[in-house]
């Protein structure tokens, strides 16, 4: 089998030499303590990023996520999400068995709520219906295809949140790429939300870790929630230093793969028997569906056997996922094997 091409997940990629050599140098302290000098600089860089007072250094963006449920909600209230929502779909029902809490899936184009999607789906207090608690949102908007929510349809959630006063969270897991999508600066793009999760092991290329930023005293009590679930992480200064070289390099060559995405998505549109929403395509995720009875689990195990992986997520939906790992060659060679295996079913 050839040289693998690993389109499954921008969660896939290696370190380089860069990144482990500057894991091998870090300076550690026991972060429980808070005396990880590795992991206070790179909670500070974040914080500093984001506009905010604070940020917390968590293994997992899933984890992120409901520490920030856990900390803006109440036992037995509703949360507004999208009806593909990351928390709803990949998070293990944590937002019940943590924060006591119902997730209200709500359905909207590409994956993106809007105010007009969010406002019929609050709820107050009654007595046959949980009161809504929250409202997250995700950006981008993973398994609608990686769409974004622009700045000015944000400030219209941040607007009508407050005056509903309803508390606001971002699972920005790949929060960058919406920036670089939208030309925006991602402090702009969060500043209405209480809370902003932002991962760093996908395409900013970090093995390990997340950023929960917020603050000061909401992260206080996030660093609480954080040891309740098994995140204290010692010295953990080996993989903040990866999350530091990460956060301030790795956005700068996102757009390489959206380009990549891109030529991906083109690529497909040209192959009878896929569909695919060329507009949808804004970043570095691409979904189509195959046609004609065709089966997504069997097409992805022939090019698996090619030494090419990617994603079956529904019967016959496909998804790939571009990252630094996977070159411009490589999307070529991925593309052709589809337009052959496809043809071929």
């Amino acid at each position: 089998m050839a040289a693998t091409i690993d389109l499954r997940s921008d969660t896939v990629t290696r370190p380089s030499a860069e990144m482990r050599a500057a894991m091998a140098a870090a300076e550690v302290g026991d972060d429980v303590y808070g005396e990880d000098p590795t992991v206070n600089l790179l909670e500070r860089r974040a914080a500093e990023v984001f506009g905010r007072e604070a940020a917390l250094f968590v293994p997992t963006g899933t984890m992120g996520n409901q520490i920030a449920i856990r900390l803006l909600t109440q036992p037995g209230q509703e949360v507004i999400a999208e009806s593909r929502a990351h928390i709803l779909d990949w998070e293990m029902a944590t937002t019940a068995v943590f924060s006591g809490c119902l997730v209200r899936a709500v359905e909207a184009p590409r994956g993106i709520l809007t105010w007009k999607h969010i406002e019929p789906a609050i709820y107050a207090r009654g007595a046959f219906r949980a009161a809504t608690g929250l409202i997250e949102i995700e950006n981008t908007a993973n398994l609608a295809g990686g769409g974004s929510t622009p700045l000015a349809v944000l400030q219209e959630i941040w607007a009508g949140a407050r005056e509903r006063k309803l508390p606001t969270h971002l699972d920005g897991a790949r929060i960058f790429n919406a920036a670089v999508a939208l030309g925006t600066d991602v402090k702009a793009l969060t500043e209405g939300f209480d809370t902003v999760m932002f991962c760093l092991s996908k395409g900013l290329g970090a093995p390990v870790g997340s950023m929960l930023t917020g603050s000061r005293e909401l992260m206080d009590q996030a660093r609480l929630f954080r040891k309740a679930l098994g995140g204290g992480m010692r010295q953990a200064g080996v993989l903040a230093a990866a999350g530091l070289m990460a956060l301030e390099l790795g956005p700068q060559r996102l757009h390489q793969d959206h380009a990549n995405a891109r030529l991906l998505a083109e690529s497909l549109a040209r192959i009878p028997g896929v569909q695919i929403d060329l507009d949808a395509v804004e970043t570095n995720i691409v979904i189509f569906k195959l046609a004609g009875g065709r089966s997504a689990s069997a097409l992805t195990a022939r090019l698996k056997a090619r030494g090419i992986l990617m994603s079956a997520v529904g019967p016959d939906t496909v998804r790939l996922v571009t990252h630094l790992d996977v070159d411009r060659a490589a999307c070529i060679t991925a593309a052709e094997a589809l337009a052959e295996e496809i043809a071929a079913a």
